[in-house]
């Protein structure tokens, strides 16, 4: 057996540390196996856990090692990433200890998806991604990026791997941020075959990288035909000039995102929460995601602490074009999705253009008129989404049409 390293670890530790643990493994040449277990939950799972661990170790055939662990809480398919991450730092093998890919997360979604909110959770900090779906946010992001310090990325795509067929994300699109290319290449092994529903693509700059992404992403097995979407993120002055083609590179393109930290430092400029220092950025992007037909997606805002501001931030947002924006916070997932949510006043309004729609088609009429103004076809077909994002959203009844006529 090959080995690269005398001991390999994987995981977080520290006083502040739940639902993980951290995994150190050394391999020897005689002796057996050492097993030292320190968990805070000894009393009831010490049993099941030296199990598990010596499972680990059957699979990758390791008869003598030294092998410690320092356990918070984690769940099985935490423990087992760790332990696999720490091994394969020691020893080459292209075997993959997977953990069931649990029912609850065998859905796809499609390319009209709402998107109003995003959850972004660090793909090395599993105490965030157990619950998350709790919150109810449209997409959950599992970062391989930002949020994963350099020296952890590599265990990370390990822990990722196994939240996406393991943790119960509450049909919230399953999406991982990888890496900026070309490291993010290295990611797509580890998420590609197992469950995710959309990519994250930082820093985009070209047409190219989707297609290479595009490209790299065709030579991975996975358990079912339906596509992975990708979401580039804009976050230069180049990538906005590029934004169009960008948008246009592939039709697994769903959505752009812009993000205005980098995009700000990338200019010069100071981000303000009232942004008028990124409006040309963020109105150009809306701008070629609509000629696209993609959605267009907002910034993050930082300020966890201020709902208010945040509610304006979106009703700014709703106002330039944008469909949705990323959330850092649950808290602020909430207040993220009723700001983009159809006002009533858009509602009834579109009510009156599809009824006037279903009318002139009752009649035979090849014209769609409400009141002394003509209705063209994309004018309907915009009133047909907005009511169907109304009753998805529980805003109205299904029965909407039935009611309006009646009253």
């Amino acid at each position: 057996m090959e080995t690269k390293n005398l001991i390999g670890t994987a995981g977080n530790q520290g006083d502040d540390v739940r639902s993980d643990c951290f995994v150190s493994f050394e391999m020897k040449y005689e002796g057996g196996r050492v097993i030292n277990l320190n968990s805070k939950v000894d009393s009831m799972y010490r049993e099941a856990n030296i199990n598990l661990i010596n499972q680990v170790l059957d699979f990758f055939e390791i008869t003598n090692c030294i092998i410690s662990i320092v356990d918070k809480g984690a769940v099985e398919s935490v423990i087992t990433a760790r332990i696999e991450a720490a091994i394969k730092r020691v020893i080459n093998s292209d075997k993959e200890f997977l953990p069931e890919l649990i029912n609850e997360n065998k859905y796809f979604t499609n390319k009209e998806t709402n998107r109003f909110s995003r959850l972004y959770l660090p793909g090395n900090t599993p105490k965030l991604a157990l619950n998350a779906g709790i919150h109810y946010p449209n997409g959950i992001i599992l970062d391989l990026e930002d949020a994963v310090a350099p020296d952890k990325k590599y265990e990370a795509r390990f822990l990722v791997r196994n939240m996406l067929r393991n943790f119960n994300f509450y049909n919230a699109e399953r999406m991982v941020r990888i890496n900026q290319m070309p490291l993010g290449l290295e990611d797509l092994k580890y998420i590609i075959p197992h469950n995710v529903n959309l990519i994250l693509l930082p820093k985009c700059e070209s047409a190219e990288q989707i297609k290479i992404l595009e490209q790299e992403i065709s030579k991975y097995q996975r358990f079912n035909d339906n596509p992975i979407y990708f979401m580039p993120i804009i976050e230069s002055a180049l990538g906005v000039e590029k934004a169009y083609e960008i948008a246009c590179a592939s039709e697994n393109v769903v959505a752009m995102a812009i993000g205005l930290e980098d995009y700000t430092a990338d200019m010069g400029v100071r981000r303000t929460n009232e942004a008028t220092e990124s409006l040309y950025a963020r109105t150009r992007m809306v701008n070629a995601c609509k000629a696209a037909k993609i959605q267009p997606i907002d910034s993050v805002f930082s300020d966890i602490s201020d709902m208010e501001a945040l509610a304006k931030n979106v009703k700014m947002s709703k106002s330039l074009g944008f469909e949705g924006m990323g959330c850092i916070h649950p808290r602020q997932i909430k207040v993220i999705q009723e700001n983009f949510a159809p006002e009533q006043e858009e509602i009834d309004k579109a009510k009156k253009i599809v009824n006037a729609f279903y009318l002139a088609q009752e009649k035979g009429l090849g014209v769609v008129a409400l009141g002394s103004k003509m209705i063209d076809a994309p004018v309907v077909k915009r009133a047909e989404k907005l009511i169907k994002l109304a009753v998805n959203m529980k805003l109205i009844p299904e029965t909407w049409r039935q009611e309006f006529i009646n009253n």
